[in-house]
């Protein structure tokens, strides 16, 4: 039951880092405009520096989850996990987006239930 575990934060840890190339590099692009519901070209072209910042920080749960997977540490598993749960709740509530929830946190709660009971 531990390899389910390891393959949810694997998928998680894989989702971010996704949002990373997404975010960094492919914000810009029309199908990342419409994927992210934003306003316009322009304004994805103003916020392209703040969406790169964005997506360093994804980069760097996504590297903190396999580190915690290949270094057998719960502890950073939980408290990633828990981060990742809250930060979709929050994007969630503060865009007024469900589907924030049910693309990030959803899967990181999978993950951390696992993590919890079968790692």
């Amino acid at each position: 039951m531990k390899i389910l575990a390891i393959l949810l934060v694997a998928f998680v840890a894989f989702e971010h880092f996704y949002f990373l190339v997404l975010e960094m590099f492919l914000w810009t692009t029309q199908k990342v405009i419409k994927t992210f519901g934003t306003e316009s070209e322009a304004f994805a072209e103003k916020t392209k520096v703040l969406a790169a910042n964005q997506g360093l920080y994804n980069g760097f749960l996504a590297a903190g989850l396999v580190f915690g997977l290949v270094d057998n540490n719960t502890s950073m598993l939980v408290f990633l996990l828990s981060c990742i749960v809250i930060a979709g709740i929050y994007g969630a509530y503060s865009t007024q987006k469900i589907r924030l929830f049910y693309f990030q946190s959803i899967p990181a709660i999978f993950a951390l239930a696992s993590v919890l009971f079968l790692y």
